[in-house]
């Protein structure tokens, strides 16, 4: 029988690092963060002296951390190396027999718990950051268009046939699930009428598809302020790179010239028709949420979310 993520206790933590460590001692062990798939623990050791993390896995979604170790591996062999190492991975022998990933820690805090106190030069700062690091995963090229584990789900050749089949998809829940029939022929038509631009998409990228403020961490050194990483690869898909770029838009950015610029100066050049393709994709990052929300019964933001894509079909 499938049940949540167990507490962590020191005991159960120390047992689980010496898989890794076999003589650390754990003096401390503090929730991160909990959920029904997972739950995330800071553990503080002595001897030797380090911070690692611990996250236990939901019986029910031991593939996702099949998919976490694997994403990360695939980073840390492109020379992306301001993600977590995996130094430890199992499908069972957490507590309660649960699956349980062992990785070192980042250092700093999420963007989001810092941004609103920021003035711009800082804001520019970490943008630019954040382009340069979005531009290092975007250089690693995948086989076909798909969602990922440990390999492409349900590869497409290309990206008009993926993303024809994720707007079908997402529609369809839309509708399932009793949305605005109004606005679902509203996006209908839009996608027919910009489906030529899913064509422009020379090959698919590894995208982090969460790449938002909520998952960006950063800290201070000396005045300057650095990002440290990110974290939570649990949507990374194969696609076009802008599908990404549209979705750290649609979550962060929001039409925010400031963090916009910075981020696409450290990012690079992009393609001349980058707004037309980027709106279209953050019309899509807007259904999947709208579809999110829904069906697990929060409707409080479906109004706000259906508005933006009223204003995306305009």
């Amino acid at each position: 029988m499938s049940h949540h993520p167990s507490t962590l206790t020191v005991q159960m933590a120390e047992s689980l690092l010496h898989k890794a460590y076999p003589s650390a001692s754990v003096a401390q062990v503090v929730e991160r963060t909990g959920g029904h798939l997972s739950t995330v623990y800071e553990v503080r050791c002595t001897e030797p002296t380090l911070r690692l993390i611990i996250k236990i896995y939901s019986d029910q979604w031991v593939w996702k951390q099949e998919k976490e170790v694997h994403v990360y591996q695939v980073l840390a062999g492109n020379s992306v190396s301001r993600v977590p190492a995996i130094l430890y991975s199992e499908s069972a022998g957490g507590p309660d027999n649960q699956a349980f990933t062992l990785m070192t820690l980042l250092d700093g805090q999420p963007l989001s718990e810092v941004s609103a106190g920021l003035d711009a030069a800082a804001i520019r700062q970490i943008y630019r950051q954040m382009g340069e690091l979005l531009a290092s995963v975007h250089r690693i090229r995948q086989d076909a268009y798909g969602y990922m584990v440990t390999g492409i789900v349900d590869p497409a050749p290309t990206n008009a046939v993926y993303m024809a089949r994720q707007f079908a998809k997402k529609l369809n829940e839309f509708a399932d699930l009793g949305g605005d029939p109004e606005l679902h022929r509203a996006v209908e038509a839009r996608v027919a009428e910009q489906a030529g631009l899913f064509h422009r998409c020379p090959a698919p990228v590894l995208c982090h598809n969460d790449f938002h403020e909520g998952n960006i961490l950063v800290t201070r050194v000396q005045g300057d302020w650095t990002v440290t990483g990110f974290i939570d690869v649990e949507n990374a898909i194969a696609a076009d790179p802008l599908l990404d770029l549209a979705k750290t838009e649609s979550y962060s950015m929001r039409g925010d010239e400031t963090k916009r610029n910075a981020l696409f100066d450290g990012y690079g050049a992009l393609p001349e028709d980058w707004r037309e393709r980027l709106a279209v994709y953050q019309l899509y990052h807007a259904l999947e949420l709208w579809d999110w929300f829904a069906s697990i019964g929060n409707r409080s933001p479906l109004e706000g979310i259906a508005g933006d894509m009223r204003r995306l079909v305009r």
